[in-house]
């Protein structure tokens, strides 16, 4: 089993609703892991997308929408947003310390710019070679294991 580097905060950026995570983002809520969401969606089309996913999004200790946001500069795959987002958890953590979720190669590339690490969800029609920055892919986030990033593992009946 493969082990990366331990993790303390997750950043979120999934534009379509990914098997799996639901049950991930109440699992890490409960374990008390920091959670935020970085997007580079206009502000509009995120209200859209999220409308509907209210109590899921009460998860998350805040929101960063790039494109709304005056401390990003630089929209992806430069780093900016992720780099925002982790420095507005309480805590600030350094970049190794938090993981992002993401769904888009230019996603994928802002994340590993930031020094962060990164689970890619790619759509199936996304070409292997723009997964290449990715720490690991998964086709969904229903396959991902928390414990190889130092975080606490899914009970059994979970």
């Amino acid at each position: 089993m493969a082990c990366y580097k331990p993790v303390t905060h997750v950043i979120f950026d999934l534009d379509g609703t990914i098997l799996g995570v639901e049950r991930l983002v109440k699992h890490l809520y409960n374990n008390n892991v920091p959670l935020a969401i970085a997007t580079s969606s206009k502000k509009e089309t995120y209200l859209l997308k999220t409308k509907n996913h209210q109590e899921l999004l009460s998860s998350f200790h805040h929101s960063v929408i790039g494109p709304s946001e005056p401390e990003v500069e630089r929209g992806k795959p430069a780093p900016d947003v992720f780099l925002v987002c982790a420095r507005r958890f309480d805590d600030k953590p350094p970049p190794e310390k938090v993981l992002v979720i993401e769904d888009a190669p230019s996603g994928v590339q802002a994340a590993a710019a930031a020094g962060m690490q990164v689970v890619m969800v790619p759509d199936p029609r996304v070409d292997a070679k723009f997964c290449k920055s990715a720490t690991l892919v998964l086709k969904t986030l229903e396959n991902f294991q928390p414990e190889l990033f130092g975080l606490p593992p899914f009970a059994n009946d979970q």
